[in-house]
């Protein structure tokens, strides 16, 4: 009897489990291992599933505070490493908050690591492994079908522009989010001269000279749409100008290098063979 009221407690506890998850990536996985139902809030970039969209903001933009966490009466906070501020984060864990940094490599080992991790945090590991093997699994068929349409062809040159309006505008380099899934999708990185993401400027754009531009939906809105963003100056010069090569994706599901990566690669590969005439 004392046993059985010993493990009634330990799913009482799990089942009152109050989790809030601040970015898109540590959503997503958080839900793919099941434990979704968990989450009582979110961050603002946490738009997938459509679940984690109806979630309840920490705030309405990405900062947060201690106060704004606590609201929500948390047991457990995941995070970007270094995205909360040190003072947040003492402030957490000595009102008796788990509070867990998560650091992002982006590639497929560090997807595999990352969602791991979560599920560790969590005290659910076999759901983690569970997780990595399917993605595994799914990468495998997608890394084979990559290989045999690329071996022996000339990569495509992909220029990721990030943009919120004409006057913020950047460009990924090496070792970005972007660079990792161009990289994976069969692609080359226009940008090899520096790491994450710099300035926009004309002349960077001309001599990349990318056969695609790659961006995000609310990227291409906030220039006006493609149209406008083929008149920009020096577009035309580029060979992805010239020939009207933009091509435009979701991007929570671009860079989240999560349980849906393989969905990601899939899809910017076909995008990239689609616009090429592969």
């Amino acid at each position: 009897m004392l046993l059985i009221g010993l493990l009634g407690g330990q799913r009482g506890f799990a089942s009152e489990l109050r989790i809030i998850t601040l970015s898109s990536a540590i959503t997503e996985t958080v839900f793919a291992l099941g434990l979704g139902s968990h989450i009582v809030a979110t961050d603002v970039t946490s738009i997938s599933p459509k679940a984690a969209a109806a979630l309840p903001r920490v705030s309405q933009n990405r900062a947060v505070s201690a106060e704004g966490i606590m609201a929500f009466q948390p047991d457990i906070v995941l995070a970007p490493e270094k995205d909360v501020p040190p003072a947040v984060v003492q402030h957490l864990r000595q009102s008796g908050i788990k509070f867990i940094p998560l650091r992002q490599t982006f590639s497929e080992k560090g997807a595999y690591r990352f969602m791991q991790e979560i599920a560790d945090g969590l005290d659910a590991p076999e759901k983690g492994r569970e997780a990595v093997h399917r993605t595994k699994i799914a990468m495998e068929r997608i890394n084979m079908l990559v290989k045999e349409k690329t071996t022996g062809k000339t990569k495509t040159n992909v220029l990721f522009i990030y943009a919120r309006g004409a006057g913020a505008m950047s460009v990924s380099g090496k070792g970005s989010s972007l660079d990792g899934i161009i990289e994976l999708a069969g692609g080359k990185n226009a940008v090899q001269e520096f790491a994450d993401f710099k300035p926009y400027t004309t002349e960077a754009l001309v001599k990349a000279n990318p056969d695609v531009i790659l961006m995000f939906d609310f990227g291409v809105s906030s220039l006006g749409g493609k149209k406008a963003i083929l008149k920009m100056p020096g577009m035309r010069l580029t060979e992805a100008g010239k020939h009207e090569r933009i091509v435009v994706m979701n991007p929570s599901l671009l860079v989240n290098f999560s349980t849906r990566l393989p969905e990601a690669v899939a899809l910017l590969h076909r995008e990239l063979m689609h616009i090429m005439g592969n």
